[in-house]
């Protein structure tokens, strides 16, 4: 856990009905005193929609040589590098070369950042999909987040159904290839 980082709680029920993903999980996520809240809701809504067996958070932007999510398999072998923001091209040509499964969830223009890798080596990069949400989703959503947050997270034909403390919001998720 990052010094001075603020600890918050997620209590979530998740159902992603395009992957047959249920659950209901209870995360406690460290927001380094740096971190946005756009930032630490896109970090929650990145570990819902890649939920899967093995899943953790790293030490997010403490950790220089991890992405913000890990996917590890029962012999603990890497199989899924999460990364959140907008990382350089060297992190995702770093993380495709260690694992299979490779993604980028950020809350930033999304063309931008795909732009900004052009002409880069990324191993794999026309593989690695890069997801957003709809302008504002973020923001206005992340305004409802408090120490202790009761979410929903629904997901059906590419589209988020995101309750948060009693308040509803959507958007569809976009996906760009990096490469």
């Amino acid at each position: 856990m990052a010094a001075g980082a603020t600890i918050h709680t997620f209590t979530v029920t998740l159902a992603d009905v395009d992957r047959g993903v249920y659950d209901d999980l209870s995360l406690r996520v460290a927001r380094h005193p740096s971190e946005t809240d756009v930032y630490m809701l896109t970090r929650v809504l990145a570990y819902g929609l890649e939920f899967a067996e093995g899943i953790a958070f790293t030490e997010g932007i403490s950790a220089t040589d991890e992405p913000a999510i890990v996917i590890r398999d029962a012999t603990g072998s890497l199989t899924g590098w999460i990364e959140v923001g907008a990382p350089d091209a060297a992190r995702l040509h770093e993380g495709s070369m260690k694992a299979g499964h490779v993604a980028v969830y950020t809350h930033r223009d999304p063309a931008k950042l795909v732009a900004s890798w052009q002409g880069k080596r990324i191993h794999r990069g026309a593989e690695i999909l890069v997801h957003s949400f709809d302008r504002g989703f973020l923001e206005a959503a992340s305004a409802q987040i408090e120490r202790r947050t009761t979410m929903s997270l629904s997901v059906t034909e590419r589209h988020v159904y995101l309750e948060l403390n009693g308040q509803t919001f959507s958007s569809d998720i976009h996906s760009i290839a990096a490469a």
